[in-house]
């Protein structure tokens, strides 16, 4: 359990990286998808350090919050953003891949430059937190 959320959380790093590189370089899209991996993959660690299986999908939001308790008070206060971010990016991962194919609406088209930057700030969000747990799950079994 361990090594795998700590995994999950070494694949989350580059993304949020990356995200910002792409705000940077004026790649909107790009970033919002990045941050929604950081994000997915950072909640899904923390899931797996309090002992949830989580769901096969890149919505984790309900799982999170029905299993709230499980997590540190400091966490389990962040619960509800977090569930709403992950819901929220999960919804616009496709569109910002593909657009709007039907409308004929680029990615570029349909997200912006501060739909990206609020993205990027809850996937790093969701990576400090999952560090820190991962950091306490840690100490606590030594």
């Amino acid at each position: 359990m361990l090594e795998v959320a700590s995994s999950y959380l070494r694949q989350a790093e580059p993304r949020l990286e990356d995200a910002k590189e792409a705000m940077e370089e004026g790649r909107p899209a790009y970033a919002l998808r990045l941050s929604q991996e950081c994000l997915e993959l950072s909640l899904k660690a923390s899931l797996k350090l309090v002992g949830i299986e989580y769901p096969k999908k890149h919505d984790v939001s309900e799982v999170l919050l029905r299993v709230r308790a499980r997590f540190p008070d400091w966490f389990a206060s962040d619960v509800p953003a977090l569930a709403e971010a992950s819901r929220a990016l999960a919804e616009r991962r496709a569109i910002s891949m593909y657009g709007d194919e039907e409308r004929g609406l680029s990615p570029e088209d349909l997200i912006g430059k501060e739909e990206a930057a609020e993205a990027w700030r809850w996937a790093r969000k969701a990576l400090e937190a999952g560090r820190r747990l991962l950091e306490e799950t840690r100490s606590s079994r030594l």
